[in-house]
């Protein structure tokens, strides 16, 4: 039965992703936040479609603690479910993306009119200074940046590996940073699909203010996510 559940939230997924995407193109002649409502509603569609197609809740927790301006958001990474909420429930959410997926037609017209930062991921050096004058442009209105601080996913439990682009992105920017706690990987598999019924946990921790040292604010970082992080796979199984 849960075989069948994921297939089907697979072709919600794609089929919401796509079918939107194209009725959606008319909104590219409109201000920005004309797409920014009509993505609200794509990653609140995907939610919905989680818990009753594939049996996984998804509970938000912390929402008090985004502050009112701009700021860094930086997440657990467990599955490819871990951007949905981030763009449901943060008033203006961007993230980076790698330029190739710019040439997706559709896709790539719509991350340009939402003002996504678009990396090349291999230039090292020089794709992060761009990233960080691209954050500050940004920033000049009240952005919320998703980033994943170990870089890529990782399975529940795993050791933490937390790379330090982060601490840069940090001390440049000069920017308070929300660590985010999931434990998605739970029921989640990580291509974003269902993988067992279950309730999942999306929790805003106490943000982190702008202007510690490098050492510290990676100590504290790490600690806040890693102790919400590790709390929440111990938590009893939620209906």
């Amino acid at each position: 039965m849960m075989r069948v559940r994921s297939v089907l939230y697979a072709i919600w997924y794609y089929g919401v992703t796509a079918g939107l995407a194209i009725l959606y193109i008319p909104l590219l002649a409109l201000p920005r936040g004309a797409l920014r409502g009509g993505i609200h509603f794509w990653a609140r569609a995907l939610i919905w479609g989680m818990r009753v197609i594939g049996g996984v809740r998804l509970e938000v927790r912390g929402l008090q603690n985004i502050p009112h301006g701009a700021c860094l958001i930086a997440a657990k990474h467990q599955s490819m479910f871990d951007i949905v909420p981030a763009f449901a429930y943060l008033p203006d959410a961007l993230f980076v993306m790698k330029k190739e997926l710019m040439r997706i037609p559709v896709f790539g017209w719509h991350n340009l009119k939402h003002r996504s930062i678009v990396v090349d991921r291999g230039g090292e050096a020089k794709a992060m200074r761009k990233l960080i004058a691209d954050a500050r442009d940004r920033f000049k209105e009240p952005r919320q940046l998703l980033i994943f601080p170990e870089g890529t996913r990782r399975p529940p439990g795993a050791e933490p590996a937390y790379k330090p682009g982060v601490a840069g992105m940090y001390r440049e920017l000069d920017t308070p940073c929300v660590p985010v706690a999931t434990n998605t990987g739970l029921h989640v598999s990580t291509s974003g699909v269902a993988k067992s019924s279950g309730v999942v946990v999306y929790e805003f921790l106490e943000p982190i203010p702008a202007g510690l040292k490098r050492a510290d604010f990676m100590r504290l970082l790490q600690e806040r996510i890693e102790t919400a992080s590790n709390a929440l796979l111990k938590e009893p199984a939620l209906e």
